[in-house]
């Protein structure tokens, strides 16, 4: 058994828990990564992209207009009008990446079948960002001519196109041609998008320095695509081309190369400057820009910079020197990188969505340098701008602001779409490219909200949240390959520490058959006798617990044996945080141990089951799915008002729809006078909770009926979050419908009341499924204690316990 595996003991050491985060994801993710990556690739229908048809498709007459003979009006329509495409097809919302394998991430020239992964996933975050269908086109042609030609003639599919992973030089010229020759957006992202972002941040970070653009000293090392790119726009924000000195692999870029490209000539430094190396070129300079690789400079380079220097160390997946290191070099300095471990990331999907959901909206023939320029504005002025709560949520912050360490957005921010896309767009019509016009901007800024939902990013939210403060999480379910590659998964992303219960020859003969690796997590067996101490202290806690409640001493005892029960005592005794179960056992066995251990919090009286659905709608939280059978009037009141303190948990606000089978009196039977009392007690307890109902499912949405026929109604724009329903019959298979049918995404059962964090599974869960119950239960654990793990483990005396000699 692993009581205090070496990682924990790392924790104590260091006296610093990102330290040994760090320690544990890098020696135990790599290669269950690489599984995990291909088995999500292959999983299912494999990829990650499919074409899902936009109307209905499911009668003879659904088919004969959708083809033939119906589909030769719209044919018609189009060979008469050519801008009529964009109202009968699907062009004007969809962007062709295009590569031909030549450049893929770090990977080099692999190909154009080897980078389709890399081109669906672009499309993953077109789609998920800026809600823009994609095609994604591998292309085998490595003639720059050839391949243009290609692209040229698919350009009546799409309405933009974006380019990615060409290699330099051809990316320039292959981008140049198709920009001059066609008449829909073109952008290559991997020069614009980092260009874009990275000016974004420049300006702010130049403004907190009080600098001037015109007059700060460049030094750039690097000068493949995305650097030039990033130069050319800083020039055009102002900067001049003699403030810059540029290194490539061959050097420092000086007038006496005869290597030049000719775009790049007008940025080489005099001749007597060829010897200089990066450590000479940095002293006094105001501005570092790398694009190169990792590790190549020094703290004294940073040192020897002026005074209120600007580093921009982006290199993937080392910067060319760590943040930590730089920022001990210098406390004037700001800095970004592009990792999302530290602050300032310069992250390409702050930028290409957005710029081409902009684009696309006034039909724009190109993406021109005004449009560049007014993202990289929006994107500047946006920083500055008061934080969302649900950003801070995410990062786990108080308070982000504008500063050293808060220069662009992050990419979670919700505001991006609705800022940036019109920024473009209005750039676009202003400076001649946009073929229609937006007329009302407001009208935009909420179609643009719709398309995502603002709350759409909840998961990742979360995720980053559990992540900031991750916690100790019991599985009594450990003799199970589902909890043991979860509980990996668990570790691999930082969100928290698994202990395992169960037999622990069992656990490591599934782990090996699984190819899992537990060596960093503790295995505890309740029945072994190793633990007899353990077992007699909560077998007394038990038992004072419940002994005027029909258990003895012996029974006690005995129970303690039992993983369930073990799992709640050690949460009940902080010896861990949160517990995680079910998976062996039906719901009622599960839940008691925790009711009769760690019992309900302060003035809950009853506890209850929620399911947090992921729609196209955004999050929508249903209750009671899983407890209370025929709750009373006075019962549903108290479930939606924790339902509605829940929901404030992730900064969303509750609106609320009680559901029923009537609408607002229309009903006097039983079942709908309990829901219409029940609404009325929640109004007494809490009257700004907006909160409405008895009401019919279809109402909840559905503002037209609403305000047709109920214009008095709290949720008269159809935008409930929240269901409440009579009884758990309709809560539950309301759910399973939902799940099953709509191919809503769901996490739960949520168990509402608890004093701390114990979640039950539901039968069959996936990997997916329990990793995100984990992810609730350290976001739950988290908001009932503010400690650190660190702080936690250093205190306890479980954690402090010496490793068996052959652990």
């Amino acid at each position: 058994m692993k009581n205090c595996n070496q990682t924990l003991k790392k924790c104590l050491v260091y006296n610093d828990y990102k330290k040994s985060k760090k320690y544990i994801t890098k020696n135990m993710a790599k290669d269950s990564r690489k599984q995990e990556a291909l088995e999500y690739h292959a999983k299912g229908r494999p990829g990650k992209i499919e074409v899902v048809p936009s109307k209905d498709a499911k009668t003879q007459r659904d088919l004969s207009l959708a083809y033939s003979p119906g589909v030769a009006e719209p044919c018609k329509e189009i060979a008469e009008t050519p801008d009529d495409v964009y109202k009968y097809t699907a062009k004007g919302n969809l962007v062709g990446v295009i590569t031909n394998g030549s450049a893929v991430l770090g990977l080099g020239n692999i190909g154009p079948a080897a980078s389709k992964p890399v081109m669906e996933g672009k499309g993953v975050l077109f789609k998920i960002f800026a809600d823009i269908d994609v095609f994604d086109i591998e292309i085998n042609e490595s003639d720059p001519d050839k391949f243009v030609q290609i692209v040229k003639a698919l350009e009546p599919t799409f309405g933009g196109i974006n380019l990615e992973d060409i290699k330099a030089p051809e990316c320039f010229y292959i981008e140049q041609q198709l920009k001059a020759q066609c008449n829909i957006p073109v952008m290559h992202d991997d020069q614009h998008g980092t260009a874009i972002i990275s000016s974004a941040a420049l300006l702010n970070a130049l403004e907190i320095q009080k600098k001037k653009i015109d007059k700060v000293r460049f030094v750039v090392n690097g000068a493949g695509a995305a650097a030039m790119a990033c130069i050319r726009l800083y020039e055009s924000l102002g900067a001049k081309p003699a403030n810059f000195i540029l290194f490539d692999k061959d050097g420092i870029l000086h007038k006496g190369r005869t290597d030049i490209e000719t775009f790049k000539q007008k940025f080489c430094v005099d001749a007597k400057y060829k010897d200089y190396n990066l450590s000479k070129a940095m002293k006094d300079a105001d501005v570092f820009l790398g694009l190169s690789i990792g590790n190549v400079v020094t703290v004294d380079m940073i040192k020897s910079m002026a005074r209120n220097p600007i580093v921009f160390a982006m290199a993937n997946p080392d910067p060319e020197i760590t943040y930590d290191l730089a920022m001990t070099a210098r406390k004037d300095l700001i800095m970004a990188t592009g990792r999302s471990d530290f602050p300032n990331q310069v992250n390409n999907v702050l930028g290409f969505p957005y710029i081409f959901r902009g684009a696309l909206d006034v039909r724009a023939k190109q993406i021109n340098e005004a449009m560049k320029l007014a993202a990289v504005k929006a994107l500047a002025e946006l920083a500055k701008t008061p934080v969302p709560d649900i950003v801070n949520l995410a990062y786990n912050e108080k308070t982000i602001s504008f500063g050293p360490t808060y220069i662009i957005p992050k990419p979670f921010d919700p505001r991006l779409l609705a800022t940036l896309a019109p920024a473009v767009a209005k750039a676009a019509m202003e400076s001649g490219v946009a073929r229609i016009n937006i007329n009302d901007w407001d009208e935009y800024t909420i179609e643009l909200n719709k398309r995502l939902g603002l709350d759409n990013q909840l998961s990742r939210i979360l995720s980053n949240k559990a992540r900031s403060n991750p916690k100790r999480i019991v599985f009594a379910d450990a003799e199970n390959a589902k909890i043991l590659k979860t509980a990996q998964l668990v570790m691999e992303e930082g969100i928290g520490f698994p202990i395992l219960l169960g037999n622990e020859k069992r656990i490591q003969e599934l782990a090996d058959e699984n190819s899992v690796d537990i060596d960093d997590m503790p295995i505890i067996d309740p029945q072994d006798d190793e633990h007899e101490e353990m077992r007699k202290q909560f077998a007394e806690l038990f038992f004072a617990k419940r002994k005027r409640r029909g258990v003895n001493q012996y029974e006690a005892y005995k129970i303690m044996r039992d993983r369930n029960h073990f799992g709640c005592m050690m949460v009940e005794t902080g010896e861990a945080d949160c517990m995680i179960s079910g998976l062996s056992k039906n719901y009622p066995e599960t839940i008691r141990p925790a009711l009769q251990i760690i019992g309900t919090d302060v003035g809950v009286k009853k506890i209850a089951g929620m399911y947090l659905l992921f729609t196209k709608r955004g999050p929508i939280f249903l209750a009671d799915t899983t407890v209370n059978f025929t709750p009373t009037a006075e019962e549903l009141a108290e479930i939606t008002l924790l339902v509605a303190k829940e929901v404030k948990q992730f900064n969303i606000v509750p609106k609320v729809a009680m559901l029923s089978y009537s609408n607002f009196g229309s009903s006097n039977a039983p079942e709908a006078i309990l829901v219409r009392q029940a609404r009325e007690i929640v109004k007494q307890k809490s009257p700004n909770l907006i909160c409405d109902g008895e009401m019919q499912g279809i109402l909840a949405f559905n503002k037209e009926i609403l305000k047709e026929n109920y214009p008095f109604t709290e949720l008269v724009n159809g935008d409930a979050n929240v269901l409440i329903f009579p009884n758990l019959a309709a809560g539950n298979i309301a759910h399973n419908l939902l799940q099953e049918i709509g191919g809503a995404d769901s996490i739960g059962p949520i168990v509402l009341g608890l004093k701390k964090p114990v979640h039950v599974l539901q039968l069959g869960s996936s990997i997916r499924a329990i990793y995100n119950m984990v992810v609730i239960a350290v976001v739950d654990a988290q908001a009932k204690s503010k400690a650190s793990v660190h702080e936690v483990i250093k205190k306890s005396k479980w954690w402090k316990r010496k490793p068996k000699a052959n652990s």
